[in-house]
């Protein structure tokens, strides 16, 4: 029952925005709580990591960093482009490419097991993205939009500090010295997770009501194209480097969902409330286009 309701969450996203846009009184004075909700989510993903997550990046230096790289070279410089395409407003771009410059999302390593890839470099890409982040957000968020809007970035990395690294490192300790202990509670935490983000995605509807009767379908447009470039760069460049099948599903799935909830948090705490917008579209489709291939793909052999 809890992972049908957890590989439900796009309908839950999608059920609880539609309840928040028809009555945002509901959740609009849950905004101070977006902060610790994320913070939740990361100790959840930290719950599913040990010490040996994070060593495993030097035994694999080639795809590692190939991964990393296109993670933070493709996505931020696919949301600037799509913004300016757009001509979408500094907010949007601003909330747009702080999507493109966050780390992998906590959902791509169910979503690349259910497709076939290669759940072990999944694992290792999302650790070695969700660490570095810590500086290449903020910094690649004000390279591209800095001489827009205002990018406090010495503030924006101490935030992704608190946010990311903290509970992610407490997530490990604890699986690490109490794990055995916890077992029976573990599988309880990807249906956490899928719940804190789902009211994250409300907050954010409710905030924006009227914004996005007036930008929604530029955003959304944005975003999927947003979506749909990672996902396609994720997948044919390491195809035409000649890289495994299974490499190839990985870094697609790896690139093309972003940790969105992040890109909400940060963009409603430095910039504004409808900056939050594209994080929070995104957060819903990624995961219904990473479900989508991931049904694809599990119906045919990797080799």
């Amino acid at each position: 029952m809890i992972n049908l309701i957890t590989r439900l969450f796009p309908l839950w996203a999608i059920l609880f925005s539609l309840i928040a846009y028809g009555i945002p009184e509901l959740f609009v004075d849950l905004k101070p709580a977006i902060v610790p909700l994320l913070g939740i989510v990361m100790f959840g993903m930290g719950m599913t990591l040990t010490w040996h997550n994070f060593t495993a990046v030097l035994k694999r230096p080639g795809i590692i960093g190939l991964g990393v790289l296109m993670q933070y070279l493709v996505m931020p410089m696919a949301a600037w482009l799509i913004a300016m395409l757009l001509e979408l407003p500094p907010y949007l771009m601003a909330g747009l490419v702080l999507v493109g410059a966050c780390p992998g999302g906590t959902a791509s390593n169910v979503v690349c097991y259910l497709a076939r890839g290669d759940v072990a470099l999944s694992i290792t890409l999302t650790t070695a993205s969700t660490l570095l982040a810590i500086v290449a957000t903020p910094l690649l968020t004000w390279l591209y939009v800095g001489q827009k809007v205002p990018v406090p970035v010495i503030s924006m990395l101490w935030s992704i500090f608190k946010i990311v690294l903290m509970p992610v490192a407490l997530g490990v300790l604890v699986n690490t010295f109490f794990g055995r202990r916890l077992y029976g509670l573990k599988h309880l935490f990807p249906l956490v997770s899928v719940l804190a983000i789902v009211v994250i995605i409300a907050i954010i509807v409710a905030l924006n009501r009227e914004n996005l009767t007036t930008m929604g379908m530029s955003v959304a447009l944005a975003v999927v194209l947003h979506n749909l470039l990672g996902l396609a760069g994720g997948y044919w460049l390491p195809r035409a480097l000649g890289w495994e099948e299974p490499i190839c599903r990985t870094l697609a799935i790896e690139i093309g969902m972003q940790n969105s909830g992040l890109g909400v948090a940060l963009a409603v705490k430095y910039f504004s409330a409808a900056a939050a917008l594209p994080g929070a579209l995104f957060s819903i489709w990624h995961n219904l286009t990473g479900s989508m291939l991931a049904g694809y793909w599990s119906r045919r052999n990797p080799q």
